[in-house]
């Protein structure tokens, strides 16, 4: 069996809009990926509200810094064949990030080189990696999000081509979000349960390639 672990934030927490909770288990992305995949690997989600990837938040109780967190869960969870980065998205909050996509992209970079340099257990070797950039901002009227991120609706663009030079240097697979779903104008960065599970079901192909190559 193989085992995947799905880094991220609550894109992939499933953050549901509506309810303030989560969607259903059945329709975050990562539990698509485990059904689809129940007899060749296992899913590991590991996912918090409002990670970034390099940057520090002080309003909260738990670590959203993911380069603090990450050596964590790689070395909590080895062996592994692949492990999936979403993240991104908080890092254009102007009190936790720079508000643009050049420093998220540096941020990534940075997780990258710690997947591929972490220091496994002897006989483990690096896991492969698959970017997955973050779906781009709508407009929202709800006030707290509008503050949060209505600075950054055109900025989310640049996801695309932001993350895609990281995959490209580092060699890793990439696959973009805004492909297959959108967020909810609800408060304009998050997925309704019917788009993260049509992310879910996107990659799963992407996924089945990087665990044949792996065999």
């Amino acid at each position: 069996m193989k085992t995947i672990l799905c880094y991220g934030d609550s894109l992939t927490w499933g953050y549901n809009t509506e309810t303030g909770l989560r969607h259903d288990h059945e329709v975050r992305w990562p539990n698509v990926l485990s059904k689809a995949f129940e007899n060749e690997a296992y899913v590991i989600t590991d996912a918090l509200n409002g990670r970034t990837t390099v940057f520090d938040d002080q309003m909260v109780s738990a670590e959203r810094n993911a380069v603090k967190t990450l050596p964590t869960a790689l070395g909590a969870h080895q062996p592994l064949d692949l492990v999936i980065l979403m993240l991104g998205t908080n890092d254009l909050k102007k009190h936790t990030g720079a508000g643009r996509v050049f420093e998220s992209r540096q941020g990534m970079e940075r997780l990258v080189e710690i997947v591929l340099g972490f220091p496994y257990q002897r006989g483990y070797t690096a896991p492969k990696i698959l970017l997955v950039a973050p779906p781009i901002f709508c407009e929202t009227t709800e006030p707290d999000f509008a503050l949060l991120f209505g600075h950054a609706v055109e900025e989310s663009q640049h996801f695309r081509s932001a993350f895609t030079k990281v995959a490209e240097e580092y060699k890793c697979a990439f696959f973009d979000a805004s492909e297959v779903c959108e967020t909810t104008p609800l408060d304009g960065v998050h997925l309704t349960a019917e788009h993260t599970k049509a992310l879910g079901e996107a990659l799963i192909e992407p996924v089945r390639k990087l665990l044949a190559d792996e065999a």
